[in-house]
């Protein structure tokens, strides 16, 4: 008979999700509850949008509720990753307590929280106008298209960054009605920095996904990761750049993205690309590398 802790995993005994009745745990680890991280790096796109863009008359609201969308749609991403990947998820080691991984939820259980989890989301579509909400909606191919990529191409972590960085459309065009060259340039950014932070955190499961038969950049990268991200940063830097430039074409706007050009160097410099526990410690300070990203968006947006 296997022993607890090999069929439960630390985090549902810990912190918010051990705080929990025993029975509502491991729907709060299929949303990840344990690992808010992910709610922060979908919804840091959301705010730049409405922040580069001036925020507009219902600047702090709409934050609010992107806020919720971003947490509503996250966990559903990852009920809905987590059904698909079941067996994958089953053969890697870091993944396979995950609760379908290891039978503890059954697929029509996860499918009910989904359910439930797309209609706070739904709430939030309709506080959007009409061009932000159809903009949004069109987010959906993409996110039922994720789980699949790590199958068929090196590169899922691309199709990721245009999933998690499609709020920065929405945030856009919520305050200004319409999709302009900004932000797409914005997006594009966002995009280049979801690869990025997404090969350091693909970095912890080289071994694994290599034995399973998974793709991702960190393998076809192999010992050009660091660089690999380094030049995904910068890119990042030059379409954000170009982005700031459209709203405000003054060297000094430019100089707002020095502390995040500062935080990507400073991650890309003494990253250790063998390190898993230093990979993910990397990949979590993207959290505040967004916070950065969303002040100089604010200074920027808000100054014109």
């Amino acid at each position: 008979m296997r022993t607890e802790d090999e069929i439960v995993p630390d985090t549902e005994r810990r912190g918010l999700v051990g705080a929990l009745p025993t029975a509502v745990r491991p729907f709060a680890s299929l949303m990840r509850l344990d690992r808010p991280i992910g709610v922060w790096l979908l919804f840091w796109p959301c705010a730049w949008g409405v922040a580069l863009a001036g925020t507009g008359e219902r600047g702090v609201s709409l934050i609010l509720w992107l806020a919720l969308g971003a947490f509503a749609m996250r966990s559903a991403g990852c009920v809905y990753n987590d059904i698909i990947d079941r067996d994958l998820d089953a053969r890697v080691e870091r993944t396979k307590l995950r609760p379908l991984a290891n039978k503890r939820v059954s697929v029509r259980s996860a499918c009910a929280l989904l359910v439930a989890l797309s209609l706070v989301g739904l709430v939030v579509l309709l506080q959007l106008n009409l061009v932000p909400a159809v903009i949004a909606l069109g987010s959906l191919a993409l996110v039922a298209a994720y789980p699949f990529m790590k199958r068929i191409t090196w590169w899922p972590q691309a199709w990721l960054g245009l999933v998690f960085s499609w709020g920065a459309l929405v945030g856009w065009a919520a305050v200004e009605g319409e999709i302009g060259l900004a932000a797409l340039l914005l997006y594009g950014g966002s995009v280049l920095w979801v690869i990025g932070y997404d090969t350091i955190y693909a970095l912890q499961d080289r071994e694994d996904d290599a034995l399973v038969g998974v793709k991702s950049s960190a393998l076809a990268l192999g010992s050009r990761a660091r660089a690999g991200v380094g030049l995904f940063y910068f890119v990042a830097l030059l379409l954000w750049g170009a982005a700031i430039w459209q709203v405000r074409g003054e060297l000094l706007a430019l100089a707002a993205l020095l502390p995040m050009a500062s935080h990507l160097l400073w991650q890309v410099a003494t990253l250790k690309a063998d390190d898993g526990a230093d990979a993910l410690a990397k990949f979590r300070s993207n959290r505040f590398a967004g916070l950065l990203m969303f002040l100089a968006c604010l200074v920027v947006g808000t100054s014109v």
